[in-house]
């Protein structure tokens, strides 16, 4: 007999994936996902020695490969989406998964706009190119899935970084936006917001590179207690975005965010210290 286990073993068998930002992080926990469940990955990064890496480590040349790709430059991405496509037939999934923080200036006054422009050039134009280049060959298709990586502060404001977190709310507009427009092609488009992370993103731009340390403070203030997140709870979050299961989910921002998005500090806080007269 057929275990649970079993049965949704390769759930994403037969399918094609080039994850951006893949090599590292989210996007390495999702590769690993990915294969596991069935799926030919092409990594897309400018780690190039962590991206060969990692496919040494995870199989042969017929099931994952590695293509230098900077996300800001057109002609890497349509190279990168053509790649997959001549090598494996097809592109079912694309997961524009590159991000960068940027440099975590907390006043407008003092930001600097050349960090900003890059923020967004990375973040929102080299998401819209991925996603560009992959309903190229998407929609000749008639079916497919784009996937983004945003952030909790899509949905709510912390006080961090001006650049990063208006880059993630226009995340989420891009991929509302498409969702409408592909969803004609049979093509699902959706998004994911992690809470924080401790990963190689999150410890160069916090300055934490203790681990245990990082996931302490992380967990210290998440509304969420007894279990911290991981860069691999988001894979399973785009496993289930990518995979036939979430086949009419389309538009979606999925919180990955153990309830943080709908906590209001300042509340309890304010509530404290009041005496009812």
């Amino acid at each position: 007999m057929m275990s649970a286990e079993s049965s949704v073993a390769k759930r994403l068998e037969g399918k094609v994936a080039l994850i951006t930002g893949g090599a590292s992080g989210i996007g390495e926990s999702t590769t690993r996902v990915f294969v596991k469940h069935g799926a030919k990955v092409l990594i897309a990064d400018i780690q190039d020695e962590l991206g060969h890496s990692l496919c040494k480590e995870l199989g042969s040349w017929e099931t994952i490969s590695y293509i230098h790709c900077d996300v800001t430059r057109e002609s890497d991405v349509q190279n990168a989406v053509d790649l997959a496509v001549s090598k494996y037939g097809k592109l079912d999934i694309m997961f524009n998964n590159a991000g960068i923080l940027g440099e975590p200036e907390l006043r407008a006054i003092a930001s600097n706009i050349e960090d900003f422009k890059r923020v967004y050039d990375v973040n929102v134009f080299g998401a819209f190119l991925g996603a560009k280049h992959a309903s190229r060959v998407m929609i000749p298709a008639k079916k497919g899935c784009i996937l983004f990586t945003a952030s909790m502060l899509s949905m709510i404001c912390t006080g961090l970084p001006h650049a990063y977190t208006t880059s993630k709310h226009a995340v989420v507009g891009l991929t509302k936006s498409l969702a409408v427009e592909l969803g004609e092609y049979g093509i699902r488009v959706n998004c994911i917001s992690p809470y924080a992370i401790v990963t190689p993103l999150f410890q160069g731009a916090s300055g934490i590179l203790d681990m245990q340390n990082g996931e302490e403070k992380i967990s210290a203030a998440a509304v969420l207690k007894g279990a911290i997140l991981e860069t691999n709870d988001v894979a399973h979050a785009a496993l289930f975005l990518a995979s036939d299961e979430a086949k009419y989910l389309n538009g979606v921002n999925l919180p990955v965010d153990g309830g943080y998005s709908l906590y209001k500090p300042t509340w309890k806080t304010g509530l404290k210290d009041y005496t009812p007269e």
